[in-house]
């Protein structure tokens, strides 16, 4: 019973939709609200393709995120693996040019390098111009930086870095540039600990002769020896990567640059990234902003001249920082 009044009912249903679709035709208004009606559907689901498209987007970038996080893993197990702590000036490893196990061909960009802009690599590749051959020293090292040794041609080029993911992407002919392997011990986040301490002990003054023997705790006194013993004309520091609280910080390479440079009679100190907070407070402490020359992109070259018998690094008693 129940199928056969079902399909009784079926032709007046089919005969009531073509009847009303005839007169929609022929009355204007009918015809716009069935448009409508017609059209509120469309409406009513747009909000939920929104959503899908939205969900798409954000698995997508999930995706992406764990893919960059699965790549980076191997460079930190390699360089936890193969760090190893300079105790002693000749215990610092020095990488050669054409040793075992560096690669040559493309370079591949570690993951939290930071490339020079043209308008940077120009300001360092005029200065060493003017002055090659001269003894270029370079904290951190990247592609770029390699092609310095090559316009310094005759001089000496030596880059200290503390990644050896790094370093194993120096291809085989780096120009004859010298690079030794350091570990920095200090994170970033005891940057104004630091700050304080130099301030107020007099270890830490411009005066202080031999940095191996320093007491001050900005001092680097493990470096190879050559460090200490040549005149640099020219001082880089766009290193350690100083990017997080944990990573080593730039504290000691800006004071170890600043110290090196009065060791000399005038030397060009070129601090890179110094939009982050800790390359300007201790380019300002130590470098002094009367001694500021130049300045392009995140470069500022500050231009030292020797004053081994000085008590303070600036001519005012405290910089003071903003």
């Amino acid at each position: 019973m129940p199928p056969e009044a079902s399909h009784s009912r079926a032709p007046q249903i089919t005969t009531s939709v073509q009847f009303s679709s005839t007169a929609a035709s022929d009355t204007s208004p009918k015809s716009g609200r069935a448009a409508r009606r017609m059209k509120f559907p469309g409406k009513k689901l747009l909000p939920v393709l929104v959503f899908i498209l939205s969900c798409l987007s954000i698995l997508r970038l999930l995706k992406i995120a764990i893919t960059t996080s699965s790549s980076s893993s191997p460079a930190a197990a390699l360089s936890s693996s193969l760090q190893q702590e300079c105790s002693s000036s000749s215990e610092c490893s020095k990488v050669p040019s054409n040793a075992p196990g560096v690669k040559s061909g493309p370079h591949k960009t570690s993951a939290n390098a930071t490339l020079l802009t043209p308008k940077e690599f120009m300001l360092l590749s005029n200065l060493i111009t003017r002055k090659e051959p001269c003894n270029l020293l370079v904290f951190g090292l990247q592609s770029q930086y390699l092609n310095l040794s090559s316009i310094n041609a005759g001089g000496i080029t030596l880059f200290l870095e503390d990644d050896p993911y790094k370093i194993s992407e120096i291809e085989a002919d780096s120009n004859g540039a010298r690079i030794y392997k350091i570990k920095y011990q200090v994170p970033a986040k005891k940057a104004y600990g630091l700050l304080k301490h130099a301030r107020g002990n007099p270890a830490c003054a411009p005066s202080t002769s031999l940095l191996q023997q320093s007491t001050c705790k900005l001092a680097l006194r493990n470096l190879p020896e050559e460090v200490y013993q040549l005149k640099w004309d020219v001082v880089v520091v766009d290193g350690p990567i100083g990017d997080a609280p944990e990573a080593p910080g730039r504290m000691s390479t800006i004071y170890t640059a600043s110290m090196l440079a009065r060791a000399g009679k005038t030397t060009d100190v070129v601090v890179h990234d110094v939009h982050r907070t800790i390359e300007k407070w201790f380019s300002w402490e130590f470098l002094c902003e009367e001694n500021l020359v130049s300045t392009k992109g995140k470069f500022w070259n500050f231009r030292i001249s020797g004053q081994s018998n000085s008590t303070r690094f600036c001519s005012s008693e405290t910089v003071h920082i903003e």
